[in-house]
């Protein structure tokens, strides 16, 4: 009997659980179903918006290409070429200054200046329409820059300065490769600009002196390194010699070694500095290829430059937005006014 009634009793506890859940999951399909609801709601009321004021829009967008298409076809073609450079010695900032210099020139139309400083005459300098620089950008250069910093630090330091803040920290100037655009109107004027915006920083003689002292600092310890180097090898050949020596005493009668693991270590010291002292001279070739200059060309202007276009640089494409927006303001203002209006009334 009282069996029975627990079966019963375990019944209606099971019965009521699936209740719950029931209800549970009815709920969370509600929901789902009330946010879809929501979102195709106002998904309606923007095309009945736009349905709306169509002919609104359409007359905006009508009127926008119209000046856009009359400024696309009245404005000179412009036209572009890249340098791609690797400033040194912390020179980056001086160049970026030295680019915003030209181009606020360009902005004040100095075309006097502009061809004094590029050597060319006045009718090519007034056909300059922008200077501009910008970062290569990549991680890559985060990383080996907080490798660096690490290895500079010391370790209370590191812990209290995470990569996370150091990326953060981490600016336009401190990226190693940086591209320079100069836009003009005309398509052969880019050979030569290179020349003189590299001996803006070349000339400098803040960065002269450091290239000179860093090169100095350089080629002594690639100087070094070397004569360490062949001081290691003549070691080396020295201890292989004897090693053959004893090596012919030991056959000649019957020996006991003690000494055997020893050399070995010794050997194996030798192997590892020779190593070491060969990375180490890598390493330093690698510096001077890389930061014997103040500035390293990767890639100079090319002779002629490519036509800059795009959807973002055409006329009729900007007005017509513009016109469209312009039109959607104002709309949303009459609505707006009228809620208001009719919100005083009730």
């Amino acid at each position: 009997m009282s069996t029975n009634k627990n079966n019963k009793e375990e019944e209606v506890d099971l019965g009521s659980l699936f209740l719950i859940i029931g209800k549970g999951f009815k709920k969370l399909f509600n929901f789902i179903e009330s946010l879809f609801k929501g979102f195709f709601h106002y998904i309606i009321s923007i095309l009945l918006f736009v349905k709306f004021h169509f002919i609104k829009f359409l007359i905006a967008t009508l009127i926008g290409g119209g000046i856009g298409l009359y400024l696309e076809l009245s404005k000179e073609n412009t036209f572009g070429s890249n340098l791609l450079v690797q400033p040194n010695f912390n020179s980056t900032q001086q160049l970026y200054n030295n680019i915003n210099y030209y181009n606020d020139l360009v902005k004040q139309k100095k075309t006097s200046l502009l061809a004094s400083i590029f050597q060319i005459d006045t009718t090519e300098a007034a056909t300059l329409k922008k200077f501009k620089i910008t970062p290569i950008i990549t991680d890559n250069d985060i990383i080996n820059s907080y490798n660096n910093f690490i290895l500079s630090v010391d370790t209370l330091t590191v812990k209290s300065y995470d990569f996370e803040q150091f990326k953060e920290s981490f600016t336009d100037y401190d990226y190693s490769i940086h591209t320079i655009e100069v836009e003009a109107t005309v398509n052969d004027i880019f050979s030569g600009l290179d020349e003189v915006i590299i001996a803006s920083l070349v000339n400098n003689n803040y960065f002269d002196r450091i290239k000179k002292l860093k090169n100095e600092q350089y080629f002594r310890t690639d100087s070094l390194l070397r004569v360490n180097l062949i001081e290691v090898d003549s070691l080396r050949q020295v201890y292989m010699s004897v090693m053959l020596e004893e090596a012919k005493k030991s056959s000649i009668g019957t020996s006991i070694d003690l000494g055997g693991s020893q050399k070995t270590t010794k050997e194996i010291e030798l192997f590892e500095t020779d190593r070491r002292i060969n990375n180490e001279i890598k390493n330093t070739s690698e510096e001077i290829a890389q930061k014997s200059e103040v500035i390293n060309i990767i890639s100079n202007f090319q002779s002629i430059g490519y036509e800059i276009k795009g959807v973002t640089k055409n006329y009729v494409f900007i007005m017509s937005a513009l016109s469209v927006l312009m039109t959607l303001f104002f709309i949303l203002i009459l609505e707006l006014n009228k809620y208001l209006t009719n919100y005083k009334k009730d």
